[in-house]
């Protein structure tokens, strides 16, 4: 199965690839439904799809908003332009960028965005008869549906989304109808909860509150919520996460599998596609860890807790109630920016300092070396941290010795100044690992 992960930036889209993501999915702001936290323009995304193509990777970039009148002129001179860089395919949501991009790039492959909700194998038929060469399917279908529409449709591509946020509503989805009802609003059986007349019982206990809806003519129906000092979460869907489903969804016809979170951190983009890569590449070999192992790794990113959303059918409130995310226990230091440097008094040279001489000499004697570091959190010399590498086993360190970036020795270094460190290591690190360490 193809690996697709996220790229908001170009920074984003090099640490995808050295994770081990086959393809990347990005876009400019105005078209592709990320408008925050997304740093690409032309010009970077012309840099994006070269660095792709020399590495043997893919590209695809997103079209899928929902377009109005006005976004067309410029939308397709976007795509007359994108043309010529040849990406691998383009995202597509909307029937009108689908017939731009038929009348001015032939031949160019689309896919069809999960924002066109296919969940029905007729409805992948359709677009496949129209010149999709993909369906990236509806977050709602199941799997038993998945491998109806691979039978049915089978000269299409499926894709699948596998891990990150779910949205808790679309067109007419309601979490109050299933939940006190089991009738399911995107079915077209809504028991319009939202008219109902509402009352709410309150509980202080310390200094969170917690409290119950209760709807007039069914008190013994509880919606329960939990607020503390930042407020309730009654539609915080947990993040989707199918990592120990990979197999079932390459038996049942998908052939590509998709992260989410273009607008989530470079480390999240590393720590979850290497997380992926593994577990796919585990289906074709002897397993190297299980599942209860890349669900820990995948822990170690910010979350929600997780769900399997409903690849099974499943009629639970897979809400978050009690929390925005779940309390992670490891914090992103840094990320490594070059090959490690072999220590050497040479270094001092580079960086025309001449009081760290010993120090760095005595790194040598004990096997160190020094690597760059851009710094996105705290680090402190005597920490335990884990070093990331893109492929194979993470390494464990205390770290021992720290430079700033004029090669004068430090205790610590925090994130945000935009500057890079000399970080002392026992081992040769390669480009883009990431560093964590548990939370003080």
């Amino acid at each position: 199965m193809e690996l697709v992960a996220p790229a908001g930036n170009l920074d984003k889209l090099r640490t995808a690839f050295a994770f081990g993501a086959d393809a990347v999915y990005c876009g400019v702001p105005d078209f592709s439904l990320r408008v925050r936290i997304n740093q690409f323009d032309f010009a970077s995304v012309k840099e994006a799809i070269q660095l792709a193509h020399s590495l043997g990777k893919k590209i695809y970039i997103t079209l899928n908003i929902f377009a109005h009148n006005g976004h067309l002129p410029e939308l397709e001179k976007h795509v007359i332009g994108l043309k010529e860089l040849a990406p691998d395919g383009f995202i597509v949501s909307d029937p009108g960028i689908f017939s731009i991009l038929k009348n001015n790039c032939p031949g160019v492959k689309i896919h069809l965005s999960t924002q066109a909700n296919c969940t029905n194998w007729r409805a992948a038929k359709f677009w496949h008869e129209l010149g999709a060469s993909r369906i990236i399917l509806g977050r709602e279908v199941t799997l038993a549906e998945v491998k109806e529409i691979h039978e049915k449709v089978p000269g299409v591509e499926l894709e699948y989304f596998v891990h990150g946020a779910m949205c808790m509503s679309y067109s007419g989805r309601c979490l109050l109808s299933k939940y006190y009802t089991d009738r399911s609003a995107n079915l077209g059986d809504c028991t319009q909860p939202c008219r109902w007349k509402y009352k709410v019982k309150r509980e202080k206990v310390k200094v969170e509150e917690t409290a119950e809806i209760v709807e007039e003519n069914r008190p013994d129906e509880l919606l329960q919520l939990e607020e503390d000092e930042h407020g309730s979460y009654i539609m915080n869907s947990k993040d989707l996460c199918l990592v120990e489903y990979l197999s079932e969804l390459k038996d049942a016809g998908v052939s590509a599998v998709k992260i989410e979170g273009r607008a989530k951190s470079v480390y999240y983009v590393g720590n979850t596609t290497k997380v992926y890569r593994s577990a796919i590449d585990d289906l074709m070999r002897a397993p190297i860890h299980d599942n209860q192992y890349y669900l820990a790794e995948l822990k170690k990113a910010q979350n929600r807790g997780f769900t399997t959303g409903f690849l099974f059918g499943s009629d639970k409130c897979e809400q978050k109630i009690d929390a925005c995310h779940e309390r992670c226990e490891w914090e992103f230091c840094g990320q490594i920016t070059n090959y490690g440097l072999h220590t050497d008094v040479r270094i001092t040279d580079l960086y025309g300092c001449t009081d760290c001489i010993r120090t760095i000499k005595e790194l040598q004697k004990n096997n160190k070396k020094l690597i760059a570091v851009n710094v996105h959190n705290s680090i402190h010399v005597g920490d335990e941290v884990e070093f990331v590498v893109p492929t194979g086993e993470n390494r464990k360190e205390i770290v021992n010795g720290m430079f700033d970036e004029n090669g004068a020795e430090i205790t610590e270094a925090h994130g945000g100044q935009g500057k890079l460190i000399w970080l002392a290591a026992g081992n040769d690190l390669p480009e883009k690992t990431l560093v964590r360490r548990t939370i003080r």
